[in-house]
């Protein structure tokens, strides 16, 4: 994350937890879900939650917080956060390069500011490890504060899949998309 916007609000702990909450207007979290999805400690996550319930962001619900939707500077804020990156894409394609021999990252979706895209992440490579490209996607989300669609394929399994024209494939790359690491020549 930018160290600026952490300091503008006091802190990349703050950040990640508005982000959880205005990425995910209607859910409800107790403290223990937002520690678990934002990847902080819990005593930290009480505390802000206290702050952003003080401040009107986020309301009292019987089994936790949610978002106001009605909170007078939501939009704008919204906005600055969707448009101050936490993430990095150098950073991206070194947390997803620990899950296997990377050819291929394309991001889309929440990346590009495109609601409609079917997925945010495809990620493309040789023995990958399932396990460990979905521990690097929850650290991504825990930095985003929301879900990330993804796809995940073995080189020789993409390569079928856009020889026969499948769906998904089609439709991410038909649309728009940024490769932010090709080794496929495409």
């Amino acid at each position: 994350m930018t160290k600026s916007v952490a300091q503008i609000f006091g802190g990349e702990a703050k950040v990640k937890i508005m982000r959880l909450f205005v990425f995910n207007p209607g859910s409800v979290y107790d403290a223990g879900t937002v520690a678990e999805r934002t990847q902080e400690r819990r005593p930290l996550v009480a505390r802000e939650i206290r702050n952003l319930h003080r401040s009107g962001l986020i309301r009292k619900r019987a089994k936790g917080y949610t978002l106001n939707t009605v909170y007078r500077y939501l939009k704008p804020l919204e906005h600055f956060l969707v448009d101050a990156t936490p993430i990095t894409e150098k950073e991206l394609i070194k947390k997803l390069a620990r899950g296997g021999a990377l050819k291929l990252v394309l991001i889309s979706g929440v990346f590009l500011h495109d609601p409609e895209a079917r997925v945010d992440l495809l990620v493309v490579g040789d023995h990958l490890k399932k396990g460990i490209l979905i521990h690097a996607i929850e650290s991504i989300e825990a930095e985003l504060g929301r879900e990330i669609r993804y796809a995940a394929f073995e080189t020789a399994d993409f390569h079928y899949r856009l020889g026969l024209y499948d769906k998904l494939v089609r439709d991410i790359l038909d649309f728009n998309h940024k490769k932010i690491h090709n080794k496929l020549g495409l």
